[in-house]
């Protein structure tokens, strides 16, 4: 595995390469990548951290651990809580600032801060002819580049190699709280989730499904911020959702702080041999789950707007026993086919579908991401040929 150790060193290696690399951080998201190894773990250390400012950058090849001690010992945070996907796929390694914002991995606190994106202030990296490129600065004022540094994020590595990364970064909450409601089906969940995103009572996090694998779904809403004022709004909070069930409950302080890290890192999903993480408008996946052919269990995040798809492998084997030909009993066969439904409903309502766990064979057949259309693919295209022009970079990953 090729591991450089200074920008320099990666863009001498891109410069002179004729064969594609799979670019990796951390490892831990297990995706079907194809090439030579390259990982940038060997860029790695915080080189500049200034609390007053809000702003931290850091090497690519940073663990994702040692960014959030340092923040945590300065009482300051990412506020957009990336995931930690290890759990769901049983994957080794130590997830990696560059990984996260290569990836735009954000969670339950989207809703009301931002995603990655929104916090990358400035990123430096190399593109596919060996090019050192800095985009962005270390203040939100200076935009110079910044649109540059944000479609690095997101583009899983297939753009350009990071090297380093700017980010925003804001203090910790003083305390926080949840509130849980029980005995909903989904649709009154995603209502009374999008009832509270709508109060002024300023919601962090609103996730419906269990906190751990041996629960049955709940509608879980944070509040967090100073303990007078997390005390008022929850109660408000209680009384503004009363009219959706009157099974409610409050969880507090280190309780709520449970239940939101097993939400952030995906703790319930860990059992199921199918995951797919799905975007779609909250007013609409309603109408998405009614047309669910199999038993899925479908867990809902950002109001509504994020779907975490989890599929058994008995389940697997149902969907494949439709099939008429040799391919009946084989689970990679239903997986296959429960993708394709789930991304035709979800297409069918404006949204969209990505696998986070299948076997090697699904993931070849596929494609993790769900192919973009045809106006949308041609401009995917001619970007990766522009920082990519030998296809360098993760290939087939994003098709």
């Amino acid at each position: 595995m090729l591991k450089p150790a200074t920008e320099e060193d990666l863009a001498e290696v891109l410069a002179a390469a004729t064969e594609p690399f799979a670019i990796t951080g951390g490892g831990t998201r297990g995706l079907p990548l194809q090439g030579a190894p390259l990982s940038t773990q060997g860029l790695s250390g915080i080189t500049l951290y200034e609390p007053g400012a809000l702003t931290i950058v850091a090497k690519s090849g940073t663990p994702l651990a040692e960014i959030e001690a340092a923040l945590a010992a300065e009482n300051q945070m990412l506020a957009f809580e990336p995931p930690d996907y290890r759990s769901v796929l049983d994957t080794d390694g130590a997830p990696t600032i560059g990984g996260v914002v290569a990836t735009n991995a954000s969670g339950a606190r989207r809703v009301q801060a931002g995603a990655c994106r929104d916090f990358l202030l400035g990123a430096r990296f190399v593109d596919g002819t060996g090019e050192i490129i800095k985009s962005g600065g270390r203040v939100m004022k200076n935009v110079t580049g910044y649109d540059l540094a944000r479609l690095m994020c997101g583009a899983h590595g297939t753009l350009g190699v990071l090297t380093e990364v700017c980010l925003k970064v804001l203090p910790r909450p003083e305390t926080e709280a949840t509130l849980t409601l029980s005995q909903l089906p989904p649709d009154r969940a995603v209502a009374a989730m999008s009832a509270a995103l709508t109060t002024p009572y300023d919601v962090t996090g609103a996730f419906y499904g269990p906190c751990n694998a041996n629960q049955n779904p709940q509608a879980h809403i944070r509040i967090e911020g100073p303990e007078a004022s997390v005390t008022y709004r929850i109660d408000k909070l209680n009384d503004a959702l009363s009219e959706f069930t009157s099974e409610m409950s409050v969880e507090t302080a280190d309780r709520s702080k449970a239940i939101w890290d097993d939400i952030r890192h995906l703790r319930f999903l860990t059992a199921n041999a199918l995951v797919m993480r799905s975007a779609i408008s909250s007013s609409r996946i309603a109408n998405a789950l009614d047309r669910r052919v199999f038993a899925t269990d479908d867990y809902l995040d950002w109001g509504g707007g994020r779907v975490w798809t989890s599929v058994t492998t008995d389940v697997l084997k149902t969907a494949s026993d439709t099939l008429e030909d040799d391919r009946a009993g084989d689970p990679d066969e239903g997986a296959s086919m429960i993708v394709g439904l789930v991304r035709e409903e979800l297409a069918f309502e404006g949204g969209h579908s990505t696998i986070v766990k299948a076997s090697p064979r699904v993931t070849a057949s596929a494609c993790v991401f769900q192919p973009e259309r045809t106006e949308l693919a041609r401009m995917a295209v001619d970007l990766r040929r522009k920082f990519d022009p030998k296809g360098l970079f993760n290939p087939g990953l994003m098709r």
